[in-house]
């Protein structure tokens, strides 16, 4: 669902097209549906389906709680996706601050960690949920990876999509540097995030309090971007023989660890 989203906003829609959209999942109500474009009105519907569903499992094991969570990051995500839209209509090209402050939302990882909770059984508490909401610095770190190795990968087929300006383009206009200059400096800047991530599974007071299931959702997340966009190739957007192979051998023909 978050990708569909992603794509609305990126690339298949109008302005006036996507605050309505907004404005709806806002509302979070089928009402809204009337409003909307024919082709957003699968999306709304399917969208609000899977948290029906989800939220009708919850209510059985009283844990509605949980739903409301991942509806609230789900609505930050699609007010983030708008910001963005508007700086790609308006040909505004923001600061490294002001991007990444965004950035972080849309990068979707809080949003991806905060949802599988939902089904973690008791291991999960509205204490992991109320950590989780604020972006802890775990998740940021991720979510840094996700959106700077995302950008370095994609950012020229994101440019000659239309798309709004990428970190590479704000790094570049803000500092008056090559493109070659910026990526290298978005690389270390992925390095340090990664030292974050690492930190806070080892040595932190939150590896002490927060239970390590629930740390390792973060890092499996990013190790999925890791994989994706290593040496700079964007393997979501246009899957490759690496990708291809990587979940073969994961998920079709996994390495027997028996001895």
């Amino acid at each position: 669902m978050t990708s569909i989203m992603d794509d609305i906003y990126d690339a298949y829609s109008t302005l006036e097209e996507l605050k309505l959209l907004t404005h709806a999942i806002q509302r979070w109500n089928a009402n809204c549906i009337d409003q909307l474009p024919e082709y957003m009105k699968f999306f709304y519907k399917s969208f609000l389906d899977v948290y029906g569903e989800v939220e009708k499992a919850m209510a059985k094991e009283e844990k509605s709680y949980r739903v409301e969570y991942s509806k609230n990051i789900f609505k930050q995500l699609s007010e983030a996706y708008m910001v963005e839209a508007n700086w790609c209509h308006e040909n505004y090209v923001p600061t490294m601050e002001e991007y990444m402050g965004n950035a972080i939302l849309t990068a979707g990882y809080i949003m991806l960690t905060l949802a599988p909770f939902i089904g973690m059984g008791d291991l999960v508490t509205p204490n992991i949920f109320n950590w989780a909401s604020t972006n802890p610095k775990i998740i940021a770190a991720s979510s840094i990876i996700c959106r700077l190795m995302d950008d370095i990968a994609s950012h020229k087929f994101g440019q000659d999509g239309g798309h709004c300006a990428s970190a590479v383009e704000c790094y570049m206009r803000e500092y008056g540097v090559s493109e070659q200059e910026a990526c290298i400096e978005l690389k270390k800047q992925v390095e340090n995030a990664w030292k974050d991530i690492n930190h806070e599974l080892m040595f932190s007071e939150t590896s002490k309090i927060v239970p390590m299931p629930v740390l390792m959702r973060s890092l499996n997340l990013t190790r999925v971007i890791d994989f994706l966009y290593k040496d700079g190739e964007d393997q979501y957007t246009h899957v490759g023989k690496n990708s291809k192979d990587g979940i073969t051998s994961l998920l079709i023909n996994p390495i027997s660890l028996s001895t």
